[in-house]
């Protein structure tokens, strides 16, 4: 009976996470709490100045041009996030393969290659780097030709925005992935698992029918940095949890 008890400790001690990285849980903590202020300060920075068209290339870069400083940080603050949260999800894949080794790894790796891919992608959901640089070389021209050039240039930027796209299913779905792999375990808290799977089912619909859900899109929005700032804290407090067990095991 004893023996028994003894193996079953040491299997549900298998599935806890390992506190020897705990300094990876404190990044991916702090990364996921630094992701959603900037994407909230883009969002304020958003709702700042006159609304933004949504079609017509020469439109958009004469108001890029009107704007561009505000417009720079935006973009910075759309994509800069993107390297957090690989942060973020490769300490959830670390801190979830005890759980199920598998689906731990195949979620972190679609959410990190995902995350990843967006800094190449040239749309950020909210605009474009690139199109401060078309912009700049739109107001510098008087040549009807160069312009119209330039704006359609513009155009294909613009479509990007509000088409769907692969990696933006692919970021959903890790969310939903990893968080299917908590319900395994007792660590992370029920009500982070579940806001986790509504905001990657919610996120996967939202992204492949972006161009029907309109406003509807702001749903995953808000779930997704609710998610996130529950993640962090939880991360943290593995990190914790990690640090007292290493002290308890020195005495």
């Amino acid at each position: 009976m004893v023996s028994i008890r003894a193996e079953l400790r040491l299997g549900e001690e298998s599935k806890r996470p390992d506190p020897a990285w705990r300094a990876l849980y404190v990044a991916g903590g702090l990364a996921a709490w630094l992701a959603v202020t900037a994407y909230v300060v883009a969002t304020v920075l958003e709702f700042s100045l006159p609304t933004a068209p949504t079609a017509g290339g020469a439109a958009t870069l004469e108001y890029i041009a009107d704007h561009r400083a505000v417009y720079i940080v935006q973009q910075i603050l759309w994509q800069g996030p993107s390297i957090l949260l690989i942060v973020t999800f490769l300490a959830l894949a670390v801190a979830l393969k005890g759980l199920d080794r598998s689906y731990a790894l195949i979620g972190g790796v679609l959410s990190v290659v995902s995350w990843a891919v967006t800094l190449a992608y040239p749309a950020t959901g909210g605009g474009a780097p690139a199109l401060v640089y078309l912009s700049d070389h739109y107001a510098a021209t008087t040549d009807p030709a160069q312009r119209a050039a330039f704006a359609t240039a513009a155009e294909g930027f613009i479509a990007q925005n509000a088409v769907p796209t692969v990696m933006g299913v692919l970021e959903a779905a890790g969310v939903l992935i990893v968080s299917l792999v908590m319900l395994k375990g007792v660590v992370f808290r029920r009500g982070t698992v579940y806001l986790g799977i509504a905001a990657g089912a919610v996120g996967i619909v939202c992204e492949a029918l972006k161009p029907v859900v309109g406003l509807g899109y702001i749903v995953y929005g808000l779930l997704l940095f609710v998610w996130l700032i529950a993640i962090g804290w939880e991360l943290y407090g593995l990190a914790r949890a990690g640090e007292r067990g290493g002290r308890a095991a020195a005495i």
